[in-house]
């Protein structure tokens, strides 16, 4: 069975991370999607929020998994029995942080392989912080997220009218 995690704060979700989640379901039997629990990013939404977001945007997905986890990913991926990291990549930035990223793992763990994905065209400029700025400013970010995360998005945070 081939097992891939695909890690990352997801804060939130955004349809970019949905595209590389629904297109890592064609690749991999199970894919596990592994919110990392680090508080002192300073996250709008808890890990459980978070976790809960992601189930219900890929409930049509029965090879997604939901996990978190916290310290060295290549030990979660150890307690899971998976052996490919799957990440996203949007701009020349994201391969250069990624690369050195995917050779600690593997001198980490030598089994692991990071496996990188681009996003669809329509979003390679979709981060979650950019999302959660341009909301707070008044943006319209309704092509970039789920209907749920936005739902979510106005329930938390005030929108703040520019000048």
């Amino acid at each position: 069975m081939r097992v891939a995690v695909y890690p990352g704060s997801f804060d939130p979700l955004t349809n970019g991370h949905l595209d590389i989640i629904r297109r890592g379901t064609l690749l991999f039997d199970r894919l596990l999607v592994a919110v990392l629990e680090n508080e002192g990013k300073s996250p709008l939404f808890t890990v459980a929020e978070r976790m809960e977001l992601i189930t219900r945007c890929t409930h049509d997905l029965p090879a997604v998994e939901v996990h978190s986890f916290s310290g060295l990913l290549v030990d979660f991926m150890q307690r899971v029995d998976a052996s490919v990291v799957v990440r996203g990549i949007r701009a020349v930035s994201d391969y250069e942080y990624e690369l050195q990223m995917a050779l600690m793992n593997r001198e980490l763990h030598p089994g692991v392989e990071t496996i990188f994905m681009l996003p669809a065209v329509e979003y390679t400029y979709v981060s979650s912080r950019l999302v959660k700025e341009v909301f707070r400013l008044g943006g319209d970010v309704a092509r970039l997220v789920p209907p749920l995360v936005l739902d979510s998005l106005k329930a938390r945070l005030p929108v703040t009218a520019g000048c």
